[in-house]
């Protein structure tokens, strides 16, 4: 294999090492009592602190991005007419009865496999790719929506081995529009009163929209992260959201995005440094060198070790910069991923 140049573009730059323990199994309550590391990017200091704290951060004027997607149950557990159990996990919409899904195993699977989930739901594969990546098309009886909502679970990831008791716990209290196959994290650490406290600060408060797709799990296989296909998603910027944010930058007042999709939607949709308002997908993929033009400062939860997310994080606060926070984080014993703690990013 040819040796990679630039450090930047290696996967195990991007590798620090975490302890099992320190992976969120579940939720901490209330919502904003979980942990806060805030690192000031100007002058590298790292402060401690609770997620409630985060308006102290916060001033009049600066605008918080929020993503108001709505996590589906997109797990399905079904038969085929031999009685081998499938797991199907919804992904993307194609039309009112197509989705793409991954499904497992696939080596039960061919072109034509009728998988049964109850009496008024089934689906047939009508195409098999890599890495369990199928297409399908359902049949149903009466709305899908309603018979999603009979059988199907929430799509929790793979390392959160507890079940989720309260399945609102894995939706953002903002959440609205369904179609996400996972939550965006870093919403989840806000209350409703909280964001009444924010509102009444002066902060602008913006909902955008990208439903989240499975794809955010998917590993970089390759050395070379450059060689990494970046899976799409749908995004949507509106005309009266695009305006306020543009007019914040005009003014020199803060953007502050909560979470990487929101971080998605908003450098996707930008040019010149101002946002056009859009409708459609987005395969943008974050890493060193990225300059960002509209994000001034994140909210997002702890990422896994060499993902696509970790690299957006270190294109934003410096890739030497990041893995010392992951080690300082991982010293103070953290809690990591979806349901673990919070950073803010200044």
């Amino acid at each position: 294999m040819k040796e990679i140049e630039d450090k930047k573009y290696l996967k195990s730059t991007y590798y620090y090492d975490l302890p099992e323990e320190l992976i969120a199994q579940t939720p901490v309550e209330p919502r904003d009592h979980s942990r806060l590391l805030v690192y000031n990017r100007k002058t590298g200091e790292i402060f401690h602190q609770h997620f409630y704290d985060i308006v102290n951060y916060l001033k009049k004027g600066d605008v918080l991005v929020i993503n108001n997607t709505r996590v589906l149950p997109a797990r399905l557990i079904g038969y085929k007419d031999t009685g081998a159990k499938i797991e199907i996990l919804l992904q993307k919409r194609i039309n009112l009865t197509d989705w793409d899904v991954i499904a497992k195993p696939t080596k039960r699977l061919k072109v034509g496999t009728k998988v049964s989930f109850s009496r008024d739901l089934a689906c047939y594969i009508t195409e098999i790719g890599e890495y369990g990546c199928c297409k399908v098309k359902f049949e149903f009886e009466g709305v899908f929506e309603h018979r999603l909502s009979e059988v199907g679970t929430m799509p929790l990831p793979p390392y959160i081995h507890e079940k989720l008791k309260d399945k609102e716990r894995y939706q953002t209290v903002y959440s609205k529009i369904e179609g996400s196959s996972a939550a965006p994290t870093a919403g989840l650490h806000f209350t409703k009163e909280l964001l009444a406290k924010i509102r009444d600060m002066g902060v602008e408060i913006v909902e955008v929209l990208l439903h989240v797709g499975l794809g955010t799990f998917r590993p970089v296989k390759e050395d070379n992260i450059l060689n990494h296909k970046m899976h799409s998603e749908f995004i949507e910027m509106t005309e009266s959201n695009a305006e306020i944010i543009n007019k914040a930058k005009k003014e020199g007042r803060r953007v502050i995005a909560v979470g990487t999709t929101s971080i998605r939607v908003l450098e996707s949709c930008a040019k010149d440094g101002l946002i056009l308002p859009q409708k459609r997908e987005t395969n943008i993929f974050i890493y060193p060198g990225y300059k960002f033009q509209i994000v001034d400062a994140l909210i997002t939860n702890f990422h896994l070790p060499e993902s696509t997310l970790i690299m957006l994080v270190s294109a934003f606060c410096g890739i030497k910069e990041t893995i010392n926070i992951y080690n300082v984080a991982v010293k103070e014993r953290y809690r990591f991923f979806s349901f673990g703690d919070a950073c803010f990013f200044y």
